[in-house]
């Protein structure tokens, strides 16, 4: 029994105690935090029957994965082999791009179908659901269709968890921390850390997620599912077993690519945001740019283990056959390139994404498409494949033609937007990216991949930049109310906690997800 009294499930040995059931319609505040963090039980009145036909769908989130997978090929040196296997059960969108290169934003976009412009949610402390109250989320959605939707993990921005959206949603537990942090030798790095753990895999909280959403498939169901797992790796800190980082010998491990004067070209507003004398020259300074790319490649080698432990055990389920699966990451990250780290930028590294779409009898094997397509058009699209209707809400158009011939035609750049006023968009040959001061940057990816020439300000491309820019958000909504994601030390040291319960002060310990550019 787990501390609250309730069953806890026990899966290759590791105890489940944050499994949580809620749909009810009203909650107080004290029950709905409960529900969020613990896990109390809370069923919604009324049987549910089976839907001849629908399919089951299996959705992958991956947090802060950008291009470095072996079918993205994004570094020589990515081992995502379990990946890999599944990109060739299916579709690789080789040009998929986030809606915002920042967690919150990028999710809402994603699970509302609302572009950024249109919700005014730009940045990880805006609260996206006062800035949507009356929408209705993908998981929602299919909860409405009568679909058993349940979640594990990081799917929503971590304090903006939605309630509403979920028949039972578990909490991932946090990771252990190493002692005598920060292990880069970086002062105050705080999250912006790396290094190895001296424990197993099954300590960690994606493993346990993992054991959690193998039970779920090990189950039978009496309708039609929705199983939803977010995994936090590769998010910082890079802190997981030492083995995965023993794959990558230190003095073997190969750099981005980078050109020692590439913001020289780049407007003022850019050269802020990638804030070169910050995280980069710290990184300089401290001896870290080798360390730091082992850190990322060995937590997406385990974040990937984890994925082919969930897709085993889905391969061995008689669900294999009638169940769609969607594995994406909700935006890209630099190491570097223009003297940048994290995401929180409109370049290619910050906003190219891996989404891989597999549809029983629709999708070939090993399939590639090249069209330039946004996260955000995955609400449209399970809805189509779902045979739903799609919302009103719904601003994003279906991948479904694309899924059944990947050179259809297709005329929509992909576009994203990082704040109040500044865009980019990713034609399937040119990024163009705006700021909210009208400055400028055009890059020509056939002939420069790694966009380090800009090309703006040469008038023989007005009129390309004429014809992109006619795809920029034409309403750009204010942008919403931000929250303080974290108090200061002092502060949180004179909170008093003793009323609440243990279990919630654990959480409220353990697990931060937030990232405030």
């Amino acid at each position: 029994m787990s501390r609250l009294g309730l069953p806890s499930l026990t899966v290759n040995g590791h105890l489940g105690k944050n499994i949580l059931v809620c749909s009810t319609r009203v909650f107080s505040a004290t029950v709905l935090l409960a529900t969020i963090l613990l896990g109390i039980p809370s069923f919604s009145a009324g049987a549910s029957q089976p839907a001849a036909g629908k399919p089951n769908i299996l959705f992958i989130a991956i947090d802060d994965l950008n291009d470095w997978t072996g079918f993205l090929g994004g570094h020589p040196q990515a081992q995502t082999p379990h990946l890999d296997g599944l990109a060739k059960r299916g579709m690789v969108f080789t040009r998929a791009y986030c809606a915002a290169p920042a967690c919150n934003p990028s999710r809402t976009a994603i699970l509302t179908g609302i572009m950024p412009a249109s919700s005014g949610v730009y940045h990880n402390n805006n609260p996206w659901r006062p800035q949507l109250p009356e929408a209705v989320t993908l998981f929602q959605h299919f909860r409405q269709h009568n679909y058993k939707v349940f979640g594990g993990g990081k799917l929503f921005h971590g304090p903006f968890n939605d309630v509403l959206s979920w028949e039972m949603y578990w909490a991932r537990p946090g990771d252990p921390m190493p002692p005598g942090r920060p292990l880069n030798g970086i002062p105050n790095a705080a999250q912006f850390d790396w290094g190895p753990l001296d424990v197993d895999d099954g300590a960690m909280g994606d493993a346990k997620l993992t054991d959690w959403a193998i039970w779920f498939l090990q189950q039978e169901h009496d309708r039609p599912f929705f199983l939803a797992v977010g995994y936090i790796r590769p998010h910082l800190p890079w802190y997981v077993p030492r083995p995965y980082f023993e794959r990558f010998p230190l003095a073997n491990v190969i750099l981005p690519r980078v050109k020692e004067n590439d913001l020289d070209d780049i407007p003022p507003l850019g050269r802020k945001i990638a804030n070169p004398q910050g995280d980069h020259a710290r990184v300089l300074a401290t001896n870290n740019w080798h360390r730091a790319v082992q850190g990322y490649l060995a937590s997406i080698a385990f974040v990937d283990y984890q994925v082919g432990r969930l897709l085993q055990a889905f391969y061995q389920s008689p669900y294999v056959d009638n169940t769609i699966v969607v594995l994406w990451g909700d935006h890209g990250w630099h190491l570097g390139q223009k003297q940048h780290w994290r995401k929180f930028a409109l370049w290619e590294e910050a906003t190219r994404v891996p989404l891989i779409i597999v549809v029983p009898g629709l999708t070939k094997p090993g399939s590639r498409c090249g069209r330039t397509v946004n996260l955000a058009d995955l609400y449209p699209t399970l809805c189509e494949l779902a045979g739903l209707p799609i919302p009103p809400q719904v601003e994003t158009r279906s991948l479904v033609p694309l899924l059944k011939d990947p050179e259809h035609p297709w005329d929509r750049p992909a576009i994203t937007t990082h704040g109040y006023m500044n865009h980019a968009v990713r034609s399937e040959q040119y990024r163009y990216i705006r700021y909210s001061d009208g400055s400028e940057e055009l890059y020509d990816h056939e002939v420069d991949p790694l966009e380090w020439t800009n090309l703006a300000n040469d008038p023989k491309y007005q009129q390309i930049k004429d014809e992109l820019a006619k795809w920029l958000p034409q309403v750009n909504r204010e942008e919403g109310p931000r929250v303080q994601e974290r108090q200061p030390a002092r502060i949180r040291r004179q909170r008093k906690t003793a009323d609440l319960p243990p279990a919630i002060r654990a959480y409220l310990a353990q697990e931060w997800f937030g990232e405030i550019p």
